[in-house]
């Protein structure tokens, strides 16, 4: 594992890129927090506060459309310009003084969610164009654990910036971490060659060429639809938390940062690893071995027992990245360069959008059921997917050769020698 993370750090653009990914995800993560934080305190508001998280989730929904974007231009141009208007964006909120503005920083946010569906799509692209084919799998599981890293550390230092300086400092700390981001972007080295021109037609045909590519790619759909199955599982099972602390751990609620901080340990523990993995067995058995690690997990929180409790969450982080690493490096791997940005889009959309809709489903379910029925939902979600997985990566066993066709591999053999 050290050596494959020596090799992908040795590499100029690989280091260049996960400095703009640590420094732009750091602002992100610590903006997101604190705007929660900041519309309650504005308005008193819990649903507003709410409203936070989904002005940044809804723009995964447009994703496949946005995803024309990135076939359209240069990626790293793309990245760079976008990083740039998300810092000006970035600086609004400074107005934000009264609950009459709060409507400013719901469409700041939205913005930044619509750049950062723009940016993900970029991103997956210039990554198969910047990085080396034979270290992308170190690379893209150190990636997921920078940006874990990230969430561990964001949203502390931004509770307490918001908490000390207020929100208008934490916004220009995200609108520095955007510039930071864009001139790392600017520093990668990769020859792009320019778009292909292409005929005239209209953005939805676009749009469809890449969902129906994806969708007709067997090793990719069975992958992004696992991919997002394993972020639904973890919605309901992260809805469950303070459910979970209260009934049958007996413990505070400020007691999650601690199952978090595990998890967060366990997914970083596991982003470094899978380059290692995915040299030794194939992505879809990765992504088994992540979904069933991430049930067994699940399971374990079941028990209300304190030290099995925080070995699942360990266990959860460990396996959560897994099905996602796998389905984007095999997006990468499969899809032609001319529909990467659009192919990659969607394969984000599935993965990603479906988990507001779980949260929405989860915070619902632990309103009305016991905290366990919905832990035990998320296990055996992921079980079923992981199975599913199996079962369709099975060879199709080829029927023996009837009696008029077994002398047709000679037949071809006479004709290539003829």
């Amino acid at each position: 594992m050290a050596m494959g993370l020596f090799t992908v750090l040795r590499d100029r653009n690989a280091r260049v890129y996960l400095t703009g990914v640590i420094v732009s995800g750091f602002g992100d993560s610590a903006i997101l927090l604190a705007s929660g934080v900041w519309v309650k305190e504005l308005t008193g508001s819990d649903s507003l506060a709410a409203l936070v998280g989904f002005c940044v989730w809804a723009p995964a929904l447009a994703g496949p459309f946005l995803g024309n974007v990135a076939d359209r231009m240069r990626r790293r141009t793309l990245l760079i310009a976008t990083s740039l208007v998300l810092a000006a964006v970035m600086t609004a909120p400074i107005a934000v003084r009264s609950p009459d503005d709060v409507w400013l920083l719901f469409a700041v946010l939205t913005m930044v969610g619509t750049g950062t569906v723009l940016m993900d799509a970029a991103e997956t692209a210039l990554i198969a164009s910047a990085i080396p084919g034979d270290i992308r799998g170190d690379f893209n599981g150190l990636s997921r654990a920078a940006i874990e890293s990230t969430s561990l550390l964001g949203p502390l230092i931004g509770a307490g910036l918001f908490t000390v300086l207020g929100g208008p400092t934490v916004a220009l700390l995200n609108a520095l971490s955007f510039l930071l981001g864009a001139a790392a972007f600017s520093l990668i080295r990769v020859r792009e060659a320019t778009p292909a021109r292409r005929p005239r037609r209209n953005w939805t045909a676009e749009t469809a060429e890449g969902v129906r590519y994806l969708w007709r790619h067997r090793t990719l759909r069975a992958l992004v639809v696992a991919g997002g199955c394993a972020m639904v599982a973890s919605s309901l099972s992260s809805t469950a938390t303070y459910a979970l602390l209260d009934t049958g751990l007996r413990q505070p609620a400020a007691f999650a940062g601690v199952l978090s901080s595990v998890q967060g340990l366990g997914s970083v523990i596991g982003g470094l690893a899978t380059g290692a993995l995915m040299r030794r067995v194939p992505a879809r058995f990765l992504s088994v071995l992540g979904l069933t690690l991430f049930a067994l997990g699940a399971l374990a929180r079941i028990t209300g027992f304190l030290p099995v409790v925080v070995a699942g969450s360990l266990l959860i982080g460990l396996g959560l990245p897994w099905p996602l690493i796998s389905a984007l490096t095999t997006v990468q791997k499969e899809t032609p360069d001319e529909l990467l940005g659009r192919v990659a889009a969607t394969a984000n959309t599935l993965v990603f959008a479906p988990t507001g809709l779980a949260i929405l489903a989860g915070t619902a379910l632990v309103a009305t059921l016991d905290y366990r029925v919905q832990l035990l939902a998320a296990g055996v979600l992921g079980l079923t997917t992981a199975v599913l997985l199996v079962v369709t990566g099975r060879p199709h066993a080829v029927p023996p050769a009837g009696p008029n066709t077994h002398h047709r591999p000679h037949e071809a053999d006479a004709a290539k020698k003829g």
